[in-house]
């Protein structure tokens, strides 16, 4: 459905002064396919690129190179208008926080009403039933429509949110930390939501999070991203003990259980800069497994089935954190 082919996307860095040429590295060489009803699990640290790879699968952010190609059509050589036409109508997204996704001074009918606008579909009776479905079908009540989105709770917030996604009834839909801003108990209603969504509308899901362990439950496939680089994609009921990135097993040891305590692999060493990145993998300065071959190249993808991975000294499959933390040591 959709694939990015060596895509990058450079910034001017903010600091620095008028005259500075520092660029920000937020994308570099990202190759991603998302099938039909796929999920796809996407995870990292802050400023890894995961937002910005949300905003270029959903065309809100030009590459500076590379290709995104939606359904056969590579989106960037459209024209505007059928640019638009195609992603709006097709693809949806979820925002970060409900509170400043949703226009304040709009009621939830003009939120959901205006894609139906845009778009021209139906009638103007058509889409006043086509709010109405909307509504029930993220468990609202229809006297949510006349609300403002300040008198709806968080949860609610982003329950209209994700009925505005849905409006055009899109075969994609990409949601970026659609929890982040929600309490516990409501995070598992909204994600619950999410997956009933997908199952009963058969719809393709990015989904992006810094949850982990909600990343993998929810996703045919996990991407592990770090320093603006996809550096791993795994098929999701192999992570974490079959991770093979040194960074993906890192990132897994330190998220908490519910039931076994948390053994962290224990990362030291210079944290990289993303106006500066360094030579060959941009994982090495912090990685005991790094050499001069690690300095001297990023390593290329090495696949094993459906399984990919971009490492010259890949963790072996099935080891064990507490194997890794003494190799660490």
């Amino acid at each position: 459905m959709l694939e990015l082919k060596d895509v990058h996307v450079v910034h001017k860095a903010r600091s620095g002064g008028v005259f500075s040429r520092d660029r920000v590295y937020a994308l570099t060489e990202a190759n991603l396919t998302v099938g039909a009803g796929e999920t796809v699990g996407v995870v990292g640290e802050s400023g890894c690129g995961k937002s910005t790879l949300a905003r270029v699968l959903v065309g809100l952010q030009r590459p500076t190179s590379g290709t995104v190609t939606f359904r056969g059509q590579e989106l960037w050589t459209l024209k505007e208008p059928e640019r638009r036409a195609l992603i709006g109508s097709s693809v949806g997204m979820v925002f970060q926080d409900p509170s400043t996704a949703l226009n304040r001074r709009l009621p939830v009918r003009q939120v959901l009403r205006d894609p139906l606008n845009v778009h021209r579909r139906g009638t103007p009776a058509q889409r006043d039933a086509r709010v109405r479905e909307l509504l029930d079908l993220v468990g609202l009540p229809p006297s949510a429509a006349d609300a403002l989105p300040g008198q709806l709770s968080g949860g609610q917030r982003q329950r209209v949110a994700v009925a505005r996604a849905l409006a055009l009834e899109p075969d994609l839909v990409v949601a970026d930390e659609p929890t982040s801003a929600l309490d516990v108990s409501v995070r598992a209603q909204i994600l619950n939501l999410l997956l009933d969504l997908k199952e009963r509308l058969g719809l393709a899901l990015v989904f992006v999070s810094h949850d982990i362990q909600t990343v993998r439950r929810m996703s045919d496939r996990v991407v592990t991203m770090y320093l603006g680089r996809i550096v791993e994609q795994a098929p999701a009921h192999v992570v974490p003990l079959g991770a093979r990135h040194p960074y993906t097993r890192a990132l897994f040891s330190a998220t908490p259980g519910l039931i076994s305590p948390i053994t962290p692999i224990p990362l030291v060493g210079v944290v990289p800069s993303a106006t500066r990145p360094p030579s060959g993998c941009p994982f090495r300065t912090r990685c005991w497994r790094a050499d001069d071959l690690c300095a001297a190249e990023m390593p290329a993808a090495r696949a094993e089935g459906d399984h990919l991975f971009h490492c010259h000294h890949p963790v072996a499959a099935g080891a064990t954190d507490l194997e890794l933390i003494q190799e660490r040591v």
